[in-house]
């Protein structure tokens, strides 16, 4: 891999020139194009969102580096947007963590986020979290940092001690996260804006701000996130909890009136899929090599 094709190098590129850059979390490979079409320079795949989407399971890490790799590769197969992955507490002790960043790596992904949840870890954004302590984290972030086959492959390290432990405790953590080698910090269920400021001005990294809807943190602006010193603005599941509603929408209405009449102006139509997909594209392939053929016999 050059430097070029390395999707780290391509993130952090993206971080640099648009300020703060804006993540999308996008559920699927189909999710990643929407994304891609409206202009996003970075999306996100959520370890909540395959447990949710791909499995019917709640996010308590039960899902495995393989289930996540899996939609990470079908994801990185349709586009190009260099893919910020959610490896929950890394999948394991030292070897384990170190196997993420290398199938992480060969399945496309521009970077992971580890956090200092203990393994048997909870939404960030639920009460009852339990961490492990600073060293034990730092010893996670080195072995991911040693781990690495590409340089420009970003290492962030996540914190959720804000909640259990308190500002000071977080930026003590996040600062010796960076000694350890992390690339970029993600402050998890902040709740007041100043507080990206002060994540920002404790270590001379990146910070990222998670933006998800009905947490702990409020909805805040990409304009009041960059003026706290914010480098990334983070939605990881805002479209997928839109389908989840339109899809729900949908059943409910063909099964209560036995016909989706009432809701087709909800719906994509196929004309717009196929746009998408570049269906029209494949269909004249086809239609290329079936007349090969043809003159062949």
């Amino acid at each position: 891999m050059t430097r070029l094709d390395s999707p780290g190098l391509r993130l952090r590129q993206a971080a640099e020139e648009e300020r703060p850059l804006q993540v999308a979390g996008t559920i699927n490979a189909y999710a990643a194009m929407l994304a891609k079409s409206v202009g996003f320079r970075a999306i996100y795949l959520s370890g909540a969102g395959v447990a949710n989407a791909s499995f019917g399971l709640p996010d308590l890490g039960i899902t495995t580096l393989n289930d996540v790799t899996e939609d990470v590769r079908r994801i990185t197969s349709a586009v190009d947007l260099p893919l910020l992955v959610d490896a929950d507490t890394g999948f394991g002790s030292a070897f384990n963590i170190a196997r993420t960043i290398r199938e992480m790596t060969r399945a496309g992904a521009a970077g992971v986020h580890i956090e200092d949840q203990v393994m048997a870890k909870r939404c960030g954004h639920r009460p009852n979290k339990a961490i492990v302590s600073k060293e034990e984290m730092a010893d996670r972030i080195k072995t991911a940092v040693d781990a690495k086959t590409d340089g420009s492959f970003v290492i962030m390290a996540r914190t959720d001690a804000l909640a259990s432990e308190g500002l000071d405790a977080a930026l003590e953590r996040a600062a010796a996260y960076v000694e350890a080698g992390a690339d970029m910090i993600f402050a998890e269920a902040v709740t007041e804006v100043w507080q990206y400021r002060k994540f920002a001005e404790a270590v001379n990294v990146p910070i990222l701000a998670n933006i998800t809807e009905f947490g702990q943190t409020p909805m805040l602006s990409v304009e009041e996130l960059g003026a706290a010193g914010v480098s990334l603005v983070l939605y990881p599941l805002s479209a997928f909890r839109a389908m989840n509603a339109a899809a729900l929408q949908v059943y409910e209405t063909i099964r209560r009136e036995g016909t989706q009449k009432s809701v087709i102006d909800m719906m994509q139509t196929r004309n717009e899929l196929y746009e998408f997909l570049k269906y029209h594209d494949y269909e004249k392939k086809l239609d290329e090599l079936f007349a090969a053929d043809k003159e062949g016999q």
